[in-house]
């Protein structure tokens, strides 16, 4: 997530806005609820102080946390194979585990969850006079002095969730690995935390919603990861401040979920800092950095989260890529580095864009892909819905067959998919993405065998359509692809190649131009060829103008993709 701006604006990544049909009905809505809502107003603050732990020492827990950071990390310290320095993390290798799982499920589901509109900024963007976040915020719920943020905390009770349930589902769809949201920008952990009295454990659902998952994927053998999307709370309810609102007037205990608060912009030639418009976010050096209290308070919740849970994967968001988070960056990954070793843990940390450097961590593209095969393992995240990656309400969903072509797609290119979903506030999974999960699931099951555990081959595909220009930014990563794209991939021991075909060519015929008969990326002659299934071997001549497929006029069940095992090592009584 980019841009605060962006998603309010463009179509594409939470900026899907429901609208009011009329003025009429606006106040038909009003009227509805404005009865409810004085009732509940009644109820809502006392509810959240009773839900509201002890307040903690939490400035002194912080402060020890970075003082074991720093001691465990420290060059000094010859048990530590990682120090916090690019040349020391350089040591790091993407684990086999990661290459081989290629399919993961990540999880956007907090307090934004239960207002349910446009996107899950809705923390931030009620906030923003004059988004349409702000204006529902009033309508629904009254004026942000007298209904905040935190005032949602009580209605997230989440009396549905089961973790196990979850898992299980996300286990039917084919994912190896499950990467729930521990904390995103608004500020309140969705686990146990020491950090913060602004937890899940504590209030709302009290339950440690991480801990649940880590153990309920762990046992069912998938691997299991967190995000953290803390750093851009630097300054995401900024705007809060300029306007009267439980922001600007907060409390003691309250200022440990809206602070710091921040401004997004430097000051200007005069002194002053104008938070019209957001910075650029191409180029995070022009935004207001962090001071070392807020790095400290990241550092401290984010090693916290290895500490507490031991994630095999770490996610990041954007903001980690503002300058000021480098050192607090480079000791994070030491320590996450360092301790999984202490476990024989092989570990998993992902990057965007430029905040780490390449051999440091796995690069992660966000709605986006690449239009060419990267040699260094690499992962696109994407959701199931369109328009946000919480669960809000008249949103809209990716087909089953979109995501395994773009799976496809990925994979080809030694990439992972890392496919999100957004539960409802009472921990209810939607309908439209549990049909679209076991659609995938079905399909995995009869054409795994040319994903999972696969390697890239030495040409990543072929075919009509082409990544776009600028296809690692946003919203880049939805194609259509046709019968005439292949995608190829290959069996770690390199004696089995795979040509997924992106739908079942009319004629009854195919040819596979890659694999023409002097292909100096071929081992040896196709001398055997298979359609993944229930299925018998494939009629072939290899040619100088590629591989011909004799299909025949039968169409196999469904229409996502069909997969062909090509052997070139058959026994001699085996070939043509």
């Amino acid at each position: 997530m980019k841009s605060a701006a962006s998603r309010s604006r463009a179509p594409g990544h939470g900026s899907h806005h429901a609208s009011l049909s009329n003025f009429a009905a606006f106040c038909y809505g009003f009227a509805v609820k404005s009865l409810l809502l004085f009732a509940v107003a009644a109820v809502v603050s006392p509810a959240l102080q009773a839900q509201t732990s002890p307040s903690q020492d939490s400035a002194a827990r912080i402060a020890r946390q970075i003082v074991k950071v720093h001691t465990e990390t420290t060059s000094a310290s010859a048990k530590a194979p990682f120090h916090p320095t690019w040349d020391s993390l350089a040591q790091y290798r993407t684990p086999d585990w990661f290459r081989d799982a290629k399919f993961g499920i990540f999880i956007h589901w907090g307090v934004y969850s239960v207002p349910a509109f446009a996107n899950e900024w809705y923390s931030r963007n009620m906030y923003v006079p004059g988004n349409k976040a702000f204006e529902h915020q009033i309508a629904a719920y009254g004026p942000q002095t007298a209904f905040g943020y935190k005032d949602f905390i009580p209605m997230f009770r989440a009396e549905h969730f089961d973790p196990a349930a979850w898992v299980d589902l996300f286990a039917r769809a084919g994912a190896r690995y499950v990467v729930p949201v521990a904390e995103h920008c608004d500020g309140f952990a969705m686990y146990a935390s020491d950090m913060t009295p602004w937890n899940a454990a504590a209030m709302g659902p009290h339950r440690d919603v991480v801990g649940e998952l880590a153990a309920a994927a762990r046992a069912r053998g998938l691997r299991f990861g967190v995000s953290s999307h803390t750093a851009e709370h630097w300054w995401w309810y900024g705007v809060g401040r300029t306007f009267a609102s439980d922001v600007r007037d907060e409390t003691p205990l309250t200022s440990q979920l809206y602070g710091p608060a921040a401004p997004m912009n430097l000051p200007g030639l005069d002194g002053k800092v104008d938070d019209t418009n957001e910075p650029d976010p191409a180029h995070l050096e022009r935004w207001q950095p962090p001071d070392q209290a807020w790095l400290d308070n990241w550092l401290a919740r984010s090693t916290e989260l290895v500490d507490k849970y031991h994630p095999d994967f770490f996610y990041f968001d954007w903001w980690i890529g503002q300058p000021a988070y480098k050192p607090a960056l480079q000791q994070f990954a030491a320590y996450y580095y360092d301790r999984s070793a202490e476990r024989n843990q092989q570990p998993v940390l992902t990057y965007k864009e430029e905040s780490m450097p390449a051999n440091a961590a796995t690069l992660d593209i966000e709605r986006g892909k690449l239009d060419t095969l990267r040699l260094l393992p690499w992962q696109t995240d994407t959701s199931i819905s369109i328009h946000s990656w919480g669960y809000v309400e008249h949103d809209e969903y990716r087909t089953a067959k979109s995501l395994i072509h773009q799976l496809l797609d990925t994979v080809s290119k030694n990439g992972n998919l890392l496919l999100n979903v957004g539960p409802k506030s009472d921990g209810t999974i939607p309908d439209e993405a549990r049909a679209v999960l076991l659609q995938m699931g079905e399909w995995l099951r009869l054409n795994g065998e040319g994903v999972f555990d696969s390697r890239p081959f030495a040409v990543f595909g072929e075919g009509p359509t082409k990544a776009p220009k600028n296809s690692t930014e946003k919203n880049s990563d939805i194609q259509a692809y046709t019968p005439e794209d292949i995608r190829f991939t290959t069996s770690r021991d390199g004696r089995n190649l795979y040509a997924a075909v992106l739908g079942w060519p009319a004629s009854g015929s195919l040819i596979i131009h890659t694999l023409f008969r002097a292909n100096p990326y071929l081992p040896a002659p196709v001398c055997a060829v298979k359609l993944l299934g229930p299925s018998s071997a494939i009629p072939f001549n290899q040619l100088p103008d590629g591989l011909h497929l004799t299909l025949g006029a039968t169409h196999p069940p469904g229409d996502i993709a069909y997969v062909f095992r090509i052997v070139t090592h058959c026994s001699a009584s085996a070939r043509p």
